[in-house]
């Protein structure tokens, strides 16, 4: 569905992926784990469109879409939930739902019923909160509404960029198990996160990046099982059972 080939992606003088290459086969989870500043959300900004590569080539769905602007990448289906979930403050948990569904166009209006009862079957809190300025929900409701605020744009891969972060340990989990739950409607997600146990945990495939390059992959168990990875990312606990 996806493929990076070689990519180089740099912030004026300064390059932030060098070559990277990697894959997301249709109906997968596949994680990218490392550093702060390793390049994880750059890969996933670039593949959106928001910071073009300069070198390499970026295929989705058998198009080269390396030179396309944000708006067309997402109009293809291929919708991000960015770091620190960028919403509307000021605007109510509907109004942001409903800013999702622009890039459908005039299809937006068929499906805008159905996708929001969905969303609001998947986290009944943004159903009562419909109303309530977005600014001023919880931290793992601001995830919540992030991400169903992608949904709403009927992704075929969704790229979601450290939705861990600033959650407390119960709402985090609740979060990972909605997200694991893709799997079974089909959507494919490509998964940031420096909390690489637990993303390792419901994916099916990572890669591990340091300093803006690829420098291991595999599927999620061998990734586990992997002593560089053990030691550098996982930590101690890191055979912990899902709960």
């Amino acid at each position: 569905m996806l493929k990076l080939s070689s990519v180089t992606t740099s912030y004026g003088s300064t390059v932030a992926l060098r070559g990277v290459s990697l894959h997301v086969n249709p109906g997968e989870i596949v994680a990218l784990v490392g550093a702060n500043g390793a390049g994880k959300t750059t890969i996933l900004n670039t593949i959106s469109g928001i910071t073009p590569a300069s070198k390499g080539t970026v295929t989705f769905e058998n198009r080269e879409i390396r030179r396309w602007g944000a708006d067309r990448i997402v109009r293809l289906g291929l919708c991000q939930v960015p770091e620190g979930r960028q919403l509307f403050s000021d605007m109510s948990v509907k109004d942001n739902l409903l800013l999702g569904a622009l890039s459908l166009g005039m299809k937006r209006r068929k499906y805008q019923k159905d996708d929001l009862d969905k969303i609001y079957g998947m986290f009944p809190i943004l159903n009562e909160r419909g109303s309530q300025r977005a600014g001023t929900l919880s931290g793992g409701e601001q995830q919540m509404l992030a991400i169903g605020r992608a949904l709403m744009g009927r992704p075929r891969l969704l790229l979601l960029d450290e939705p861990s972060m600033g959650l407390a340990p119960r709402v985090m989990q609740e979060i990972f198990s909605c997200i694991r739950s893709f799997r079974d409607t089909g959507l494919t997600v490509l998964l940031v996160e420096q909390n690489a146990r637990m993303a390792l945990r419901i994916a099916d495939r990572g890669y591990v990046l340091e300093t803006g390059s690829i420098i291991m992959d595999g599927t999620a168990e061998e990734l586990m099982e992997n002593k560089e990875v053990q030691r550098a990312y996982l930590g101690k606990g890191y055979r912990e059972v899902w709960e």
